[in-house]
């Protein structure tokens, strides 16, 4: 194998290889389209290839490669092939290797972004300004180093996390930055412009410990060719055909590392498809692949359009959608398979119909013989996930949560139910332990050690050895007022639950023990979605009398997990499903607000709404023979019932490509059938229009759009009506408060319940 470093003496361009230009036969071109074709063939030059989704971008990529090896027009350590994980790599070589053999060992440049540029800064670490030997350090390691130099400036760690400057030292290195080149005004986005000097401080703690960030590996790597001519020259010239996967979810940093190697030859080839970028808020810019050919004067650019996995109704819905967006290069799926069922669109009353609507769906697919592997459940929040799960584990579906875990799982949804499990048990020890000092209240392990040695001396539990402990003087003070707080917490809490509802205790407790403002203050991006999760944890004790009966059910729910190994259906967010495909697709949660995303709007404008459009034609056209739209008359978002208006994005559906289900509500929610489930008529006529016209208006005056998804107005029951629940059976209003109904019932105590689980006696 040639060196690969050996810059000095690389093969002549003009270089057969023949001995695998003739080991290979021409079986690689065959069955490629004309687009396809061409896309392989046209190896001169910059090269952009637009490929739509189902259209066969990985064969087209690792095709090209293959054919420029096998026609000899470059050795394999002489091509440079990057994509964005591992698993790409990988699925790229073996496909390579199948067409051209042995060879692909060789391609020492193919990897990630990360891993190409690791293997360049340990040949030139001293111009970096780092050893050979550098250490990477990972997240954990990253914040803690920050936490120590945020400590050190004296910064109000709970007004300004260490969290939120990570991840603006990540966005700043996203777009190239080094600290003296961040602008002013992004500057005092973090303690008052304190933000630089602390980035300043870390990328010299980072030296002085011989390490780097990931954020670093391409920076640096930027940072040495543009201060390294020579440098520079020798990879332009050693790398005469650059490939880039996925071209549209380069970030600024990736784009400038690309751009000054490809500056020479001008042979790059960037496969990509700018209707499918949907990473922004991790810095990938699809102005990128927009000015391609700006940057490369002279480019081909060719689209990939006949589309090989979904029904024309499919295709239509998807293209018809996209057509919105306005910063798009424009493509048009197509396939050559005609008819397919039209994209089904259903309006449901609320979340929980929603989830019985798609279990019903999956059901009478099994009982047509479609796999559970073959559906998929896509969802724009995690907090989505929750009514699904405990849906299919009444139906007996097993399931899987792909890039995720189960709602009851997650680490946020655990430290409130270890609340509420020692209000129900204070002799629980392991719910006790797990949130003694969840939000950090100074209670260290120390404390914890010398809380068991009492307990175990006693055989006693954790919480009465804390009662025995708060009187003595065997911990710190500042452990011991913590501890007693807590106590008496726990306490006060425990005796309210003889007054108010287990829903109304949850709230309480998670407000006054600060486990709220612990995700109120954390300003990494995922601290609102876990704030969402703890809402609807609350929202999921509606159905249950009582506290006990709802841990019941949870430790049954915990017990009742699937094999992921089992057929089972998918659920996953709407980003963890690009790249992948089912037969089916279920999309739920189309409301404004819930998607398009509020914050994305809010945050990014216009251009958060085209990212978002972006991620429904994904959704959309992951879906090879169903797909199934959803949206409800009512949500439980933001810690509130909100009455949402459909999404923008099913007004811009082609009707000619979607059949519409429910009653009638995109002007004014009314549903009828006692079930207020969506098996019945749909009329959209004179709805559609009243939506269109809505739709309108909230786009041109955002208020509007707000004041659409107020809470629920007050319950249409009334004092002295008398009415039914399925649980509680026949009682008596006693008393409204907004959309909660105080009912005297007549086979048991008076209670506090949502009226939406009431009907007419």
């Amino acid at each position: 194998m040639p060196d690969p470093f050996d810059l000095d003496n690389l093969p002549e361009l003009s270089s057969p290889n023949d001995e695998m230009k003739n080991s290979v036969p021409p079986f690689y071109l065959d069955g490629l389209n004309e687009p396809q074709f061409e896309a392989v063939n046209h190896v001169n030059g910059p090269v952009l290839v637009l490929a739509g989704a189902g259209t066969g971008k990985t064969r087209v990529l690792t095709t090209r490669l293959a054919h420029i090896l096998a026609t000899g027009l470059a050795f394999p350590n002489q091509i440079l092939a990057v994509t964005f994980t591992n698993k790409a790599a990988q699925e790229m070589k073996h496909r390579v290797g199948a067409i051209i053999g042995d060879a692909v060992e060789n391609m020492f440049w193919l990897g990630t972004f990360h891993s190409i540029c690791v293997k360049i800064l340990r040949r030139h670490a001293d111009l970096a300004g780092l050893g050979t030997n550098f250490t990477i350090l990972d997240q954990d390691d990253q914040l803690r180093l920050l936490k120590q130099l945020v400590r050190a400036a004296e910064i109000d760690e709970k007004r300004f996390p260490p969290r939120m400057l990570a991840g603006l030292i990540d966005s700043w290195k996203n777009k190239g930055l080094l600290p003296h080149q961040v602008p002013k005004n992004e500057a005092h986005a973090y303690a008052d412009g304190k933000g630089t000097k602390i980035y300043s401080a870390y990328q010299t703690r980072l030296k002085e410990l011989n390490a780097a960030d990931f954020g670093d590996l391409i920076l640096l790597c930027v940072n040495l060719f543009q201060n390294n001519p020579k440098i520079l020259n020798e990879y332009q010239t050693r790398f005469r055909y650059i490939l880039i996967d996925e071209y549209q979810d380069t970030n600024v940093s990736q784009y400038l590392w690309l751009r000054l190697l490809a500056m020479t030859h001008k042979n790059i080839c960037c496969v990509g498809d700018d209707d499918q970028s949907i990473y922004g808020w991790r810095g990938a810019e699809v102005g990128n692949i927009l000015r391609f050919e700006k940057d490369f004067e002279g480019a081909k650019v060719i689209r990939l359009e006949q589309n090989y996995r979904s029904t024309t109704h499919i295709l239509g819905a998807a293209s018809g959608l996209i057509n919105a967006n306005q910063g798009r290069l424009g493509k048009t799926l197509w396939t050559a398979e005609q008819g397919g069922e039209k994209v089904s669109v259903n309006a449901v009353w609320d979340g929980r119909a929603e989830a019985r609507a798609i279990g019903e769906i999956v059901e009478n697919l099994q009982r047509d013989k479609s796999a559970l592997n073959d559906m998929a459940i896509l969802v724009r929040a995690g907090f989505q996930t929750r009514e699904f799960e405990e849906n299919f584990l009444t139906l007996g579906v097993p399931y899987r949560i792909i890039g995720g875990v189960r709602f009851y799982e997650r680490a946020e949804i655990r430290d409130a139910m270890a609340y509420l499990r020692v209000i129900q048990n204070p002799d629980d020890d392991l719910a006790f332990e797990r949130i003694i000092n969840v939000p950090k209240r100074g209670i260290g392990d120390a404390t914890v050690s010398k809380l068991h040695q009492i307990a175990r001396a006693q055989q006693t539990s954790l919480t009465k050895a804390s009662r025995d402990i708060i009187q003595t003087e065997e911990i710190s003070k500042k452990a011991r007022g913590s501890l007693a707080t807590l106590i008496a917490n726990f306490d006060k809490w425990r005796s309210l639950s003889a007054d108010i509802s287990h829903l109304e205790l949850t709230d309480t407790l998670l407000e006054e023990s600060g486990y709220y403002d612990k995700w109120r203050n954390d300003k990494s991006p995922d601290a609102p979605g876990k704030l969402e999760n703890l809402s609807e944890l609350i929202r999921g004790m509606e159905a249950f009398e009582d506290l006990a009966e709802f841990l019941e059910h949870v430790s049954l729910v915990m017990e009742n997990t699937a094999d992921n190994k089992q057929d089972s259906i998918s659920i996953m967010t709407l980003h963890g499903s690009k790249g992948l495909e089912f037969d089916t697709v279920f999309l739920p949660g189309w409301e404004e607000e819930l998607f398009p995303s509020r914050k994305s709007i809010e945050e990014l404008g216009e251009r958060g709404l085209e990212e978002e459009r972006r991620l429904a034609y994904v959704g959309i056209t992951r879906a090879k023979k169903r797909a199934y739209i959803f949206y409800a008359a009512t949500r439980y978002m933001f810690g509130n019932y909100m009455t949402p208006i459909p999404s923008r994005f099913i007004a811009e559906l082609p009707d000619e490509h979607i059949e519409q289900h429910g009653q009638q509500g995109l002007g004014n929610n009314e549903f009828e059938g006692s079930d207020r489930n969506f098996n019945t008529s749909f009329n959209f006529g004179q709805g559609r229009e009243k939506y269109q016209l809505g739709r309108s208006l909230a786009k041109k005056h955002p208020a509007i759009r707000k004041q659409s998804s107020q809470a629920v107005p007050v319950s249409s029951y009334s004092i002295g009506e008398r009415v039914f629940h399925d649980k509680f059976g026949y009682g008596q209003v006693t008393a409204v408060d907004g959309n909660k109904l105080m009912i005297d019932f007549e086979m048991g105590s008076a209670r506090k319940v949502m009226d939406s689980f009431i009907k007419p006696a």
